[in-house]
């Protein structure tokens, strides 16, 4: 069984190399952070900091995740996964958004209890604490945005960074607020809005994450102007059964039937599909497509839904084999 060497599109290549140069920073820095703020959090008794703490050690894991997702995205496809492991990325992203959403949970029980329950905090450790953590956070946040592309995987990682720098600035103002007013309350409080907005950006990553992992189109292509675009392609007649998709989050996929105008020889059917393909790449970002090339409309029963075209007997029918884009 032969398997097509996946091609290097818009999305991978030295892209993919720099996010793991990227990753691997913000891993590093991360881990040194998050034993700082845990031990910051005991010793000065403070709920924001262990919370942040909480935040980094989902970041410390959901960065090895997108990492390792990374590795996998680049490795060839084989018979038994002729696309690659592609979707690895996407699950990376799900695992983090549900991360995410378990960490804030936490951290909601936790501050409704020391509402009841205040503990006091020692305002001038915490406040140091938390202007390491926001410089980290900060620093680490640009270079993902940087590197991030289209890739969920990397605004999952993304997502993990801007939270944190929202916990670091809600730590060092429940700091300031401790050190200068005593409201011990201030720091619970300040969690719970943290939480509130980390939960929601983790229901956003999960919902597109969900998304590609359902065949939904790509966000950003419009199929109707991708079969516009085909159908008004010179030697084109019509087009049906046409299907987009993601691979991985940033590498679109696309297959379709396409009726040639005429009468048109092999060699010809196959070079009319070649600048098909080249202009859904340059037009669309679509890299992987599959066109099924075809010399008759179909009729009104075989143009149902995930249907192939059924010729009646002795009526021509597809051109045999149609044409393949890279990778499909």
């Amino acid at each position: 069984m032969d398997v097509a060497r996946r091609p290097t599109s818009r999305a991978a290549g030295p892209d993919r190399l720099r996010q793991r140069r990227v990753l691997a920073v913000v891993l590093a820095a991360n881990g040194a952070l998050l034993v700082a703020e845990a031990v910051g959090g005991l010793a000065f008794r403070s709920l924001a900091l262990l919370a942040d703490a909480a935040h980094l050690l989902t970041d410390v894991a959901g960065l090895a995740l997108a990492a390792l997702a990374l590795r996998l995205v680049e490795r060839p496809a084989t018979p038994r996964h002729s696309f690659g492991l592609q979707r690895a990325e996407v699950l990376a992203a799900q695992a983090n958004g549900l991360l995410l959403a378990g960490a804030s949970v936490w951290i909601l029980v936790e501050a409704a209890r020391r509402l009841v329950h205040p503990l006091e905090v020692a305002g001038l450790g915490l406040s140091v604490v938390a202007l390491v953590g926001l410089f980290v956070n900060v620093a680490s946040a640009a270079l993902i945005a940087g590197a991030r592309g289209a890739s969920l995987n990397m605004r999952g990682a993304l997502l993990h960074m801007a939270a944190d720098a929202l916990g670091s600035v809600g730590a060092l103002l429940a700091g300031v607020l401790a050190l200068v007013s005593g409201l011990d309350r201030a720091d619970p409080v300040v969690s719970v809005a943290i939480a509130a907005l980390v939960l929601a950006a983790a229901w956003r990553l999960l919902r597109d994450t969900t998304h590609v992992l359902l065949e939904g189109t790509p966000r950003g292509i419009d199929p109707l102007a991708v079969e516009e675009a085909l159908r008004s392609s010179e030697g084109v007649e019509g087009v049906h059964h046409l299907h987009l998709w993601n691979l991985a989050s940033d590498v679109p996929a696309l297959s379709a039937h396409v009726v040639l105008s005429g009468e048109v020889s092999m060699h010809e059917a196959q070079g009319r599909g070649e600048r098909l393909k080249a202009m859904l790449a340059r037009r669309f970002g679509i890299v992987h497509s599959t066109l099924e090339l075809e010399c008759h409309e179909c009729g009104p029963a075989d143009a149902s839904a995930g249907h192939p075209p059924v010729a009646s007997p002795g009526a021509p029918g597809p051109l045999p084999g149609g044409v393949e884009g890279n990778g499909a």
